[in-house]
């Protein structure tokens, strides 16, 4: 049996799990309040803290470092890659550590892995899907300046992890097929996959596309150019309006959907209003993204928090079940996808690439 620990860290959780080949045995969320994550002044701090989850949780379940065959991870912002299996290297934690090519908390995963890898003497240290992943062709960065080049920034690990899961889900691979995945969460990013590799999308990261709960989606650039000179804003301002107070909170002061869904179904229009209007962007993305694909898509898969508000769902499929049928996985897949990856690349069906 191979045996694989999973780990993936959140600004907020630390998630670890176990697994024995593709099948999870058990798996827990370790949620970190505010006040603990206010002692320590950068993320990069915390890396004692967050392994000290990961090696309790170890105790608790009766595993030691050399038990196991490979601890796996999400995270090391490195220069561009294409989605799969990598090692985890020296190269790899410099280029991550350096901030050259962005951060996140979850850049701590790959430098606890490999120090838990190195200590057990046998497993192998692997990221997932890490987050530069660029596999976009050459049309898809024209912006319309030549100062500014479109990036490919999404959620890049549920992205990949829910096209697989549709694709083994229907004894289909992957590489075989032609995908939207509509990740509805804090952003929305829609994202068009063609033969395994995710070849365009909006930056949901930082507020391109459908406007979310936070991001104000793509604004109209003349009245955008206005605001930011208009004297009434920061540079600082204009950021956060546009990735953290923008979308559903600028308009109703709320990001909560569920509560958002419930107020616009007990008769509050100018709730129901603003739904449909996010619902409405949300489904011409999704038309841009069947462009994009020339029309011959597989399906439509809907993923992330939002994709359990029925509302939403229900008016996407009135807009765009012509172009694909149209599936839901709510929620992620993202533990699950990297323990399976992981088992993958140790069984010699998945390559395993480096820097």
């Amino acid at each position: 049996m191979t045996q694989v620990l999973v780990l993936n860290i959140g600004s907020t959780s630390t998630k670890v799990a176990h697994f024995e080949d593709d099948r999870c045995l058990i798996r827990e969320t370790k949620e970190h309040p505010a006040h603990e994550l206010a002692a320590f002044s950068k993320f990069w701090d915390q890396e004692g803290y967050r392994k000290a989850v990961v090696e309790e949780f170890m105790r608790e379940n009766q595993l030691q470092p050399g038990d196991l065959d490979a601890i796996v991870t999400w995270g090391g912002h490195t220069e561009p890659v294409e989605g799969g299996v990598y090692r985890i290297t020296p190269k790899l934690l410099e280029q991550s550590r350096s901030e050259k090519y962005g951060n996140h908390p979850g850049d701590l995963g790959p430098r606890i892995a490999y120090a838990l890898a190195s200590s057990s003497g046998k497993a192998q240290a692997f990221t997932i899907d890490p987050p530069t992943i660029d596999e976009f062709g050459p049309l898809a960065r024209y912006s319309g300046l030549p100062e500014i080049e479109r990036k490919s920034r999404m959620q890049s690990l549920n992205q990949k992890a829910t096209a697989r899961e549709y694709a083994r889900n229907h004894s289909k691979r992957y590489e075989d097929l032609n995908l939207i995945v509509v990740h509805l969460g804090g952003g929305t990013s829609v994202v068009a996959h063609k033969h395994g590799r995710m070849v365009d999308a909006n930056n949901g990261l930082d507020g391109d596309g459908p406007f979310a709960t936070n991001r104000s989606g793509t604004l109209p650039v003349g009245d955008l150019i206005d605001l930011c000179y208009s004297g009434k804003y920061t540079h600082a301002e204009m950021r956060k309006k546009a990735t953290g107070a923008g979308g559903l909170v600028a308009y109703l002061g709320e990001n909560d959907v569920r509560a958002i869904e419930k107020r616009a179904l007990d008769g509050d229009s100018r709730f129901e209003e603003v739904l449909n209007a996010m619902t409405y962007q949300i489904a011409k993305e999704i038309g841009s993204a069947a462009a994009v694909l020339c029309g011959k898509v597989d399906a439509i898969l809907l993923t992330g928090g939002i994709a359990h508000a029925k509302t939403i769902v229900e008016k996407l499929r009135e807009y765009v079940s012509f172009i694909a049928p149209i599936e839901v996985y709510a929620g992620e897949f993202e533990i699950a996808s990297m323990g399976r990856m992981a088992f993958e690349a140790i069984s010699g069906r998945q390559p395993i690439k480096e820097l």
